[in-house]
């Protein structure tokens, strides 16, 4: 879905505790909306209401729900990146599999607010230049990073480390956004378990050109 970008950028920004307070409720009462009604019925009328505010009120924040949504994705890719840092800056578990289990979890963690939210958002979010340029630049710090680790990381057996931080980063975040949104639900825990279990199992077995050394027949 394209917008302009006019019609994404909020009217209003707080400045004082009190306007702070009544954007929070507009998102916070957007969020249930369009988890409950879906996007299409999710109006701002029934936003307002449940903020309990005017409709005339709630446009002077927001000029349309695609900029309601608009900033809820963007908080939710900012509580995701926070997420990941926090745990890159922790100190850094020595096994392979922990490592990776952390990365899942961070964002299995960050998808568990609403599963109904999550494919509004996944399907419906308007798509500017600025969101896709936060995308990008969010990747890139996680791929970079994985890349790093995966460098130093002596059990780590493939060869091209930047494709597997590409894919590790990639895997993580799409495998865990299309089961947690999905209809029917899924257990996080297994989930989890099976993500860092293939990964695993990825980044640790010999490069695809190595061979077996040939046996020597003792004489």
């Amino acid at each position: 879905m394209t917008t302009g970008r006019r019609g994404l950028q909020p009217r209003k920004q707080p400045r004082q505790a009190r306007a702070e307070l009544t954007r929070q409720r507009i998102l916070t009462a957007a969020a249930h909306i369009f988890a409950e009604y879906g996007y299409a019925a999710g109006t701002t009328n029934r936003i307002a209401e449940h903020a309990r505010i005017s409709i005339g009120s709630l446009y002077q924040y927001y000029p349309n729900k695609d900029a309601i949504l608009a900033e809820l994705v963007t908080r939710h890719l900012d509580a995701g990146a926070a997420a990941i840092r926090n745990r890159q800056d922790a100190e850094e578990p020595e096994s392979l599999e922990e490592i990776l289990r952390g990365f899942a979890r961070t964002v299995i963690e960050n998808h568990l607010d609403d599963p109904q939210l999550l494919r509004v958002m996944g399907e419906q979010a308007p798509r500017s230049p600025e969101l896709f340029e936060k995308i990008a630049r969010q990747e890139r710090e996680r791929i970079a990073y994985t890349q790093d680790l995966l460098e130093r990381h002596p059990e780590v057996g493939v060869e091209d480390t930047y494709v597997a931080a590409r894919l590790i980063v990639s895997t993580i975040e799409l495998v865990v956004h299309v089961l947690i949104a999905a209809p029917d639900s899924i257990d996080t825990t297994r989930l989890e378990n099976e993500l860092v279990a293939m990964l695993t199992r990825y980044l640790t077995a010999a490069p695809s050109g190595a061979k077996d050394a040939p046996a020597h027949e003792g004489v």
